[in-house]
């Protein structure tokens, strides 16, 4: 088959979750033998090679400011793309959704990952929250299937708009690294210190960690893995909050992220948007401890396999359950076995490759 990948930054990824879906999935079905497209951002992907272990690359400039970096970049892939003659069409990010009609109206099958709820992000204001809203319906009309990666976001578009959507979730690497130079680099010991990686964007909530963290009585680090564009004053006002015990490594990936993770005690996820977020399973893949918010689509991810928290609830809210776990290493060792347990179990990224590649044959034939 003949596969194109839009709508994201491109690969290998340096940015977020869908970079890091596309890559996944993207090398394992052109390690089958299918012609496998993903068209890339000049601006953010360093990587100038036409090949990317086995997928070809299509790299394009963008206009870099918030409100149409994507849809531009998306729009010129989608003009590259009327002229290659592809099987299947793969957008991510539901702003991208009227593109879809484009490459449907030309006889391509459609797909398209919605993800979450993303006009509720508080980047976005005014305009842009009606665009992105819109966009949700617009989603419904042109694609020939729709993707859930979480069985809420089904849900939801069940119940809002009456539409079926096709629940394949992300995946995750089983896998841990005995690597410590990037512990060391950042000045850390193994297995001491506590763990967010993420955006830092306000709905994903650093600030909360942070302040949680600065109440605890504790020798142990806090290490803040990640960056954002568009998001100046609220990276400073996360590091003025921060004291001398918490490290802000900016992007990690590769091999920082994988030595990172693997030598964590425990991980945070205090985000509660909507969605499976591959930061989550990466970090079960890795076999840790997880911790985090009680939204719906986390707690489908962990089932049984990882501690939540609620924020409003002193019983059980961020700084409690830290508090706990940092003096019960029994549980966290209980919970690092049944978090590789469950990835191994249900989110397999060969399994979900399997999922993908039989679809888009029955959607061919």
């Amino acid at each position: 088959m003949k596969i194109a990948l839009l709508g994201t930054r491109g690969i290998p990824a340096c940015y977020s979750g869908f970079e890091t879906f596309y890559e996944n999935l993207a090398v394992r079905l052109a390690a089958r033998g299918h012609d496998v497209t993903v068209y890339n951002r000049k601006q953010y992907i360093n990587y100038t090679a036409k090949y990317y272990k086995g997928v070809r690359l299509v790299t394009f400039p963008t206009i870099r400011t918030k409100h149409i970096d994507t849809l531009f970049h998306t729009f010129v892939s989608v003009i590259h793309a009327a002229f290659q003659r592809y099987d299947i069409a793969y957008f991510s990010i539901v702003g991208n959704s009227p593109l879809t009609l484009v490459t449907r109206l030309l006889g391509v099958k459609t797909l398209l990952n919605v993800d979450g709820e993303d006009w509720k992000r508080g980047k976005w204001r005014g305009l842009e929250k009606v665009y992105l809203k819109l966009s949700e319906y617009v989603a419904t009309l042109f694609p020939h299937v729709i993707i859930s990666d979480s069985k809420v976001i089904r849900e939801r578009y069940l119940e809002d708009y009456k539409t079926q959507t096709l629940f394949i979730p992300y995946g995750a690497n089983v896998t841990r690294s005995t690597d410590t130079s990037y512990v060391t680099k950042f000045g850390l010991e193994p297995d001491k210190y506590i763990l967010f990686v993420g955006r830092l964007v306000p709905e994903n909530n650093a600030h909360l960690l942070i302040q949680a963290f600065n109440q605890l009585n504790t020798n142990y680090k806090l290490v803040i893995v990640g960056d954002a564009p568009y998001a100046e004053t609220y990276k400073a006002e996360l590091k003025a909050m921060a004291g001398s015990n918490v490290i802000f490594t900016g992007y990690q990936f590769g091999e920082g992220y994988q030595s990172l993770s693997s030598h964590c005690y425990l991980f945070v996820l205090p985000s509660q948007v909507d969605g499976t977020r591959p930061v989550l399973l990466d970090q079960m893949g890795f076999s840790n401890c997880v911790l985090v918010n009680d939204s719906p689509a986390n707690l489908e991810v962990i089932g049984d396999a990882g501690v939540w928290f609620n924020a409003e609830d002193k019983s059980v809210n961020l700084y409690s359950r830290l508090q706990n776990l940092l003096s019960e290493r029994e549980t966290v060792l209980e919970y690092r076995k049944r978090a590789l347990d469950r990835v191994a179990k249900h989110y397999s990224w060969d399994a979900i490759t399997d999922q993908y590649e039989q679809l888009f044959e029955s959607l061919i034939s």
